[in-house]
């Protein structure tokens, strides 16, 4: 027998420990290719629009490598870890260090070579359909299965070189340790876990603290104190399965009249080890499944966004022409628009209304606005009217203004904000009273007020007798043009804004928005978005699946010495059942249960960016995704125990 065939023999006689390992590599070889395949497709690469999607994709390739090159390293630590055993005798039987680590890294390079040839087979198998399910989620034509060079050698190279750095790796886990200390290593008596009471209410303290950020979050703040959140939440994580988790069991195992009744000494005596000896899977488990519902759930949320994107863009297109911008012929742009509304057959509504730029010589509070847009209460109205909001607002009286909120998003902020007051040059004072109800003219259309609430106001609507009195700087002229179903806009006025939009604040003498446009490129931002995190989200999943069975298998011969020896003590079929499944439920279910924890106050917290409800969605999201943690727990558990039941007497 030749080394090679040793090392392929050690790789066959351990296939049932490598095999979720095995698995889980090749499944992230294949996306890893169908994501390639999907970005260098000509049909995309080619389209403006599309082109985000190719971006998002790639970000999602560089996801997935980095968590595969994390979950590879893990996995063969544990490896290693759990054949200290068995190297020791190898070594005690005459083979060298450098023999070792030659059967070690040809072991990881065969095991890394097959996932590498499988997952790109597999890609290639399922690629016309991964197109077709992509182009599904984007809403355009299917796509023609098109094999780029580009998607093998990118799939093939990146992973080669993962497994050759990870094997390489494995010559540090090895070590210098003696053969006398590796043959112990296997047999040496477990100690009771250390628990720090201090560490334990530290962890509880954090995690209870990032959740009230989260839960205390505002529009304003949320920017600020996501990574804050994010990182103590983490740490607390961490600290709940090294010390909290362990401080809870051994609580229960002190309340003597729980702890002896039936077989709850023996479920949490062994869960105490168990959580001991895993801890670091279970959070690595849980923050990557709680990333994987937080970004599954929002970018679920399309059709949400997409009502909330109608209320920000009342008019299918708008168009500003800049009064500081004399000259301009502001007539040939709008008779463009018509032309093609026209040629497309859509009926469409034209507005069209001043708005006036005044000096401000003064205003009370922080912020400092220079010139400020005013529009008549009269036109404010009719902009509604137009666009089918209902308004409930008085007319305004005096010297009474509304702030004009220019998103949906702008809702959140107005209770952070100061009401200001201003004084024209001309003398004229404007107080700030409340908000618009609804978005008259769409952000982009017009300057911001300067403020430093990150907010999108956009001016101040004022009574139509205080409009006429004000002598402005220069007036700027809206022309809103007025479609039932504005996603049928999109790729209108290309030659004004190729991407849909030109903002206020450019160089040219108009600001232009498209809200077909606009619905289309942020339609296939986060379909793409949807689909990649979806992508993603599998191989987390699958990935923490082989985690969990890895561990189980590993001490699968302790587990059936262990209950074997029970079983001549007494204890029942049912009783061993119960037991198992007790503690294969916590392992499968906890890190679960704390990630849809975290998911669901990062939603809370990420409510307060939209202004529509994304409960049901991400509702649906965590739901199917338990759904399927359940399925995967059964079929586990069914498996485990007819394993550890051979040969039981």
């Amino acid at each position: 027998m030749t080394f090679r065939q040793f090392a392929y023999r050690n790789v066959a006689r351990n296939k049932r420990k490598y095999a979720a390992y095995f698995v889980s590599s090749a499944f992230s070889v294949m996306v890893f290719f169908l994501c390639a395949l999907f970005i260098f497709h000509p049909a995309i690469t080619r389209d403006t629009i599309l082109s985000t999607a190719a971006n998002t994709m790639m970000v999602a390739e560089g996801i997935i490598f980095v968590f595969s090159s994390l979950f590879v390293l893990v996995s063969v630590g544990s490896f290693m870890q759990s054949r200290k055993l068995e190297f020791g005798v190898l070594l005690m039987h005459g083979m060298t260090k450098g023999q070792l680590n030659k059967m070690v890294f040809l072991e990881n390079m065969l095991i890394g070579s097959s996932a590498i040839l499988t997952g790109t087979l597999l890609g290639l198998l399922l690629g016309k359909l991964f197109l077709m399910i992509g182009a599904e989620f984007l809403g355009i034509a299917p796509l023609e299965f098109y094999f780029s060079w580009q998607a093998p050698l990118l799939t093939v190279s990146s992973f080669a070189l993962l497994f050759v750095l990870i094997s390489l790796c494995t010559f540090a886990f090895i070590g210098q340790e003696s053969p006398r200390g590796l043959f112990q290593g296997g047999r040496r008596a477990e100690q009771e876990p250390r628990v720090s009471p201090l560490l334990a209410s530290i962890s509880a303290l954090l995690l209870l603290g990032g959740y009230a950020l989260a839960a205390s979050a505002t529009a304003a703040s949320i920017e600020m104190i996501m990574f804050p959140v994010v990182a103590i939440t983490v740490a607390g994580t961490y600290l709940f399965y090294t010390q909290l988790s362990l401080f809870i069991v051994k609580l229960l195992r002190g309340m003597r009249r729980f702890y002896w009744h039936k077989t709850n000494m023996i479920m949490l005596s062994g869960l105490s080890y168990r959580w001991k000896d895993n801890g670091r899977m279970f959070f690595m488990v849980t923050v990557v499944s709680a990333v994987s519902f937080t970004s599954v759930g929002v970018f679920a949320s399309i059709h949400t966004l997409s009502k909330e994107l109608k209320l920000d863009y009342p008019a299918a297109v708008g168009y500003v022409a800049k009064g500081s911008q004399a000259g301009y012929n502001a007539e040939g742009d709008l008779r463009g628009i018509q032309g093609e509304l026209e040629r497309l057959s859509l009926p469409y509504e034209i507005l069209s209304i001043p708005v006036k730029h005044a000096e401000v010589k003064s205003q009370t509070g922080l912020d400092r606005t220079r010139k400020l847009p005013l529009m008549a209460y009269s036109d404010y109205k009719l902009a509604l009217q137009q666009a089918g909001f209902i308004s409930h607002e008085q007319p305004l009286q005096g010297n009474e203004g509304l702030v004009m909120i220019g998103s949906q998003r702008d809702r959140s902020l107005t209770w952070g904000r100061v009401k200001a007051e201003y004084t024209l040059e001309q003398g004229t004072e404007i107080v700030e009273i409340g908000y618009t109800e609804h978005v008259p003219i769409a952000e982009y259309l017009l300057p911001e007020l300067d403020g430093r609430d990150g907010g999108d106001f956009s001016g101040v609507v004022v009574s139509d007798s205080l409009f006429s009195s004000i002598i402005p700087a220069h007036t700027d002229r809206y022309t809103g043009f007025y479609v039932d179903d504005f996603p049928l806009t999109s790729g209108i006025a290309k030659v004004l804004a190729d991407k849909g939009k030109v903002a206020y604040e450019s160089d040219a003498p108009y600001a232009v928005v498209v809200s077909g446009t606009l619905f289309e490129i942020q339609k296939t931002l986060y379909s793409t978005m949807l689909f990649a995190s979806l992508l993603v989200g599998t191989v987390f999943f699958i990935a923490a699946g082989s985690f969990l069975y890895f561990r189980l298998y590993t001490d699968l011969d302790h587990d059936r010495l262990q209950y074997s020896t029970l079983s001549k003590m007494g204890l029942t079929d049912q009783e061993l059942d119960r037991t198992v499944t007790l503690q294969l439920a916590l392992m499968f279910f906890v890190p679960v249960g704390i990630a849809i924890v975290h998911s669901l106050f990062a939603f809370i917290a990420l409510q307060r960016l939209f202004y529509l409800s994304i409960a049901a969605e991400t509702g649906a999201v965590l739901a199917g995704y338990l759904a399927a943690q359940g399925l995967y727990f059964i079929l586990i558990r069914g498996r485990y125990l007819r394993n550890l039941k051979k040969n039981l007497i």
